[in-house]
C-alpha cells in the first residue's frame, strides 16, 4: 500500500471512527483501526463488535493494500503532524506502516487486515431517508431518557418506528419516557420497528454535520443490525433483542391541572433547586397555585437538604385547573427542559401520585412523562 493523504482529512476521519474502538477487549485487533484503499479513496473503519463506524476520505492511491494499526497510537501521531501531506507506506511482510510527513518518519506495527471483523455491505435501495436536522433533534430529545442499567438491555435502546411518512422515537428508563415524532420527506415501502442502542444514535447525531441533507437507514434482513449512511460515513449497530414496553399505556390521557410557564424561568429555578436537592434524593417540590381574580397563577419550586440548606423560587404561570403539590426528580425535570426549544412549556398533572406530562407549547411532536416522587 502506498497512499498520500492530507493530514487534516486523515485526522478528521480518525476522530470519527475512533469512537467505535473497543478500549477493553480480549481481541487485540479491536483496539486497531482498519486502513484500506477502496476505489480510489482511503477507507478507515473501527468496531467494538456492537457498533462499527467507517469513513471514506480522499487520497492519492499509488498502490492498493490494507492493514490495521493501533487506533490511539495512530490518531495521537496524526494529530501532531504538520498540516500538509502525509505519506503512508505498508510493508506487507512485517505489517509495518511507515508514516511520513515533513521531516518526521514513524513506523507503526500493525495486525493483518484479514483478522479485522468484516462490516456489512448493505443495499441502500430500500433505505429510509431522514432529514439530518430532524434526526439530530429527535435523538437529542429522546436518547437522554434511555436507561444506563445493563440489567434491562431493552431500556438501553431507543424504539424507532417508521410507518408511511411518520417516524417515531421513544425511550424510557422506568421513571420517565420521551416520545418524539417527525414527518419524512418521502413515505417508506416497508414499516420499521427496531430497538437501536441509544449510544449508537447519539454517536451518529454527533458525527452527522449540519451541512448534510439526509441520513439513510437500512435494516439488512435477518442480520439483527441497522446501518446508517450520511455522506462519506457509515455506522452499523447491533439491534437490541426484546420487546419494548407499550409506552402508550404510560401516557396519561387527561389532566386536572395544566400549567403554562416560561421554559427558561422554570429551567433556572430547577438548576438552583438541584444544588440543594442533589445532596439528598434529588427531590424537588412543585407547588402549583391557581390564579386569583387579579393575580396570575404561580409555581413554587423548592428543595431542602439537611446538610446544605434549602431553596425556594416562585415562577409566574398560567394555571388551568386545580392547585396541586407534587414532587419530581429535579435532574429529570432539568434534563427535559434543556431539550425543549419553545419559549413556553406546559406541565399537565392529575394528582400527587400520578405521572406528570411535559410538552412544548406550540409544538405537538414531543412529549415527556415523569413519574412523581414521594412527597415525604
Amino acid at each position: 500500500m502506498k497512499v498520500t493523504v492530507l493530514q487534516e482529512n486523515l485526522a478528521r476521519g480518525l476522530s470519527i471512527v475512533s469512537r467505535a474502538v473497543s478500549p477493553r477487549s480480549t481481541l487485540p485487533v479491536l483496539a486497531n483501526v482498519l486502513i484500506a484503499t477502496d476505489e480510489g479513496r482511503l477507507r478507515l473503519s473501527a468496531t467494538n463488535l456492537e457498533m462499527g463506524i467507517t469513513c471514506w476520505i480522499g487520497a492519492r492511491i499509488e498502490e492498493d493494500g490494507s492493514t490495521t494499526v493501533p487506533a490511539r497510537t495512530f490518531a495521537d501521531l496524526v494529530s501532531t503532524l504538520p498540516d500538509q501531506q502525509v505519506n503512508l507506506r505498508l510493508d506487507p511482510r512485517t505489517q509495518t506502516l511507515t508514516v511520513r510527513s515533513g521531516s518526521s518518519t514513524n513506523d507503526i506495527k500493525g495486525i493483518d487486515a484479514q483478522e479485522f471483523p468484516p462490516l456489512p455491505v448493505p443495499d441502500f435501495e430500500q433505505a429510509v431517508h431522514i432529514n439530518v436536522a430532524d434526526f439530530k433533534e429527535m435523538v437529542h430529545q429522546v436518547a437522554f431518557a434511555a436507561s444506563i442499567d445493563e440489567a434491562r438491555p431493552v431500556l438501553m435502546g431507543v424504539l424507532v418506528k417508521v410507518e408511511g411518512d411518520r417516524i417515531t422515537m421513544a425511550a424510557a428508563d422506568g421513571f420517565r419516557l420521551s416520545v418524539r415524532t417527525a414527518t419524512l420527506s418521502s413515505p417508506t415501502a416497508q414499516p420499521v420497528n427496531a430497538i437501536i442502542p441509544a449510544r449508537a444514535l447519539s454517536e451518529l447525531a454527533r458525527i452527522a454535520s449540519d451541512g448534510e441533507q439526509v441520513i439513510q437507514m437500512v435494516l439488512p434482513k435477518g442480520r439483527g443490525q441497522v446501518v446508517f449512511r450520511v455522506k462519506d460515513i457509515e455506522l452499523v449497530s447491533q439491534l437490541i433483542d426484546g420487546t419494548f414496553p407499550d409506552y402508550q399505556q404510560i401516557i396519561p390521557r387527561s389532566y386536572k391541572s395544566r400549567t403554562l410557564v416560561s421554559t427558561a424561568s422554570l429551567l433556572k429555578a430547577c438548576k438552583q433547586a438541584e444544588i440543594f436537592a442533589r445532596e439528598g434524593s434529588n427531590v424537588v417540590r412543585m407547588n402549583i397555585r391557581t390564579s386569583g381574580e387579579l393575580q396570575p397563577g404561580e409555581v413554587e419550586i423548592s428543595a431542602h437538604s439537611e446538610e446544605t440548606g434549602s431553596n425556594e423560587t416562585i415562577v409566574e404561570a398560567t394555571v388551568d385547573g386545580i392547585p396541586l403539590l407534587i414532587a419530581f426528580n429535579v435532574k429529570f425535570l432539568r434534563e427535559v427542559l434543556e431539550v425543549i426549544k419553545t419559549p413556553n412549556v406546559a406541565i399537565e398533572t392529575t394528582a400527587p401520585n400520578a405521572p406528570g406530562v411535559v410538552k412544548p407549547v406550540g409544538e405537538d411532536n414531543f412529549l415527556h412523562v415523569i413519574m412523581p416522587m414521594h412527597l415525604g
